[in-house]
């Protein structure tokens, strides 16, 4: 749980910086996963031709380094969600044992709980972020996972049918997350200006003019530690200036019964004090909440998730 005085500044700032939420048995077992990930992805595309090196002999962050350089996108079968663009039947994505530990680790639920309440929904807008150096981008880079993040508002790149809905994003980092390699950056007490106008720009963003980008706060976090932010908090990232990649998840919750800004998703019970029983606790279940909705979304016109346009005013 968070102590009081945690609470009273994450009120008051609109954020909060937690080391130590997930513990190095939990890392290690989501560092696992994913290397066994990307050694058949890696494989798959050697035997294809697509990657010009041997698997044989290269590690997690070589086979990274190597295959988004030849063009294979590791990104989409690597998140837990989704895209937002069109789906298919066959359109990739990543749900495993380590993966829903985390996301419904204990301590990681005690820390919401104490701002939301008892009554928790895991919420499907989340995200794996593994962001190569920001000298190996391709030049038409645009994906936010991948490269740095524009200034935005998590209630904003949601549905207007969660605007009322009571949230809170958990932002994980399985590296540490430094000032060099592209932390997260925050503006203090932002979320106490309500929405701001959002425009397509790399990515969906706020509008030129509405904030002060220069007032950024860096928020440095060591592996296993979270940043805690407001729905309407302005964040973005700072760019990957180091060698090395920066690993990160963002999650949302919101309280069980309120929209979630993206109903076409599946979502789940994390926990629930008053009915434990509904409470999903095998993580192949939700696996299979995305499967049957790629099944379903894949036979439908594609559903816009973003609420903005560039013909609005603020983004002329």
């Amino acid at each position: 749980m968070l102590t009081p005085r945690q609470v009273e500044f994450f009120d008051r700032e609109g954020y909060l910086v937690v080391e130590n939420v997930l513990d190095q048995p939990t890392l290690h077992a989501v560092r696992e996963e994913y290397a066994e990930l990307i050694d058949t992805l890696y494989e798959g595309w050697w035997r294809q031709g697509r990657v010009d090196q041997n698997p044989k002999g290269l590690g997690f962050w070589d086979k990274l380094r190597i295959a988004y350089k030849a063009g294979c996108d590791w990104f989409q079968p690597m998140d837990i969600s989704l895209p937002g663009d069109k789906i298919y039947a066959d359109t990739p994505f990543h749900f495993g044992p380590a993966v829903f530990d985390m996301v419904t680790n204990s301590r990681l639920l005690d820390m919401v709980e104490t701002l939301i309440g008892p009554e928790i929904t895991s919420n499907p807008i989340q995200h794996v972020r593994i962001k190569p150096p920001a000298d190996d981008l391709a030049q038409d880079e645009i994906r936010a996972h991948i490269t740095s993040t524009d200034w935005h508002q998590d209630r904003a790149v949601a549905l207007a049918e969660a605007d009322e809905t009571t949230m809170v994003t958990v932002w994980l980092a399985i590296s540490d997350a430094t000032y060099e390699n592209g932390c997260l950056q925050v503006l203090p007490r932002s979320h106490r200006e309500g929405i701001k106008p959002h425009c397509p720009k790399t990515q969906t963003a706020i509008a030129d003019g509405q904030i002060d980008e220069s007032a950024g706060l860096p928020l440095p976090v060591r592996a296993g530690g979270a940043v805690l932010f407001h729905p309407l908090t302005a964040h973005a990232s700072l760019t990957n200036r180091t060698p090395d990649f920066r690993w990160s998840f963002d999650l949302r919750y919101n309280v069980t019964g309120e929209p979630t800004g993206r109903s076409h998703f599946p979502h789940f019970i994390a926990r629930s004090r008053t009915q434990p029983d509904r409470e999903l606790r095998d993580w192949r279940e939700w696996k299979t909440f995305w499967e049957d909705s790629r099944d379903r979304l894949a036979q439908k016109p594609h559903i816009e998730i973003h609420r903005w346009s560039s013909d609005s005013p603020a983004c002329a």
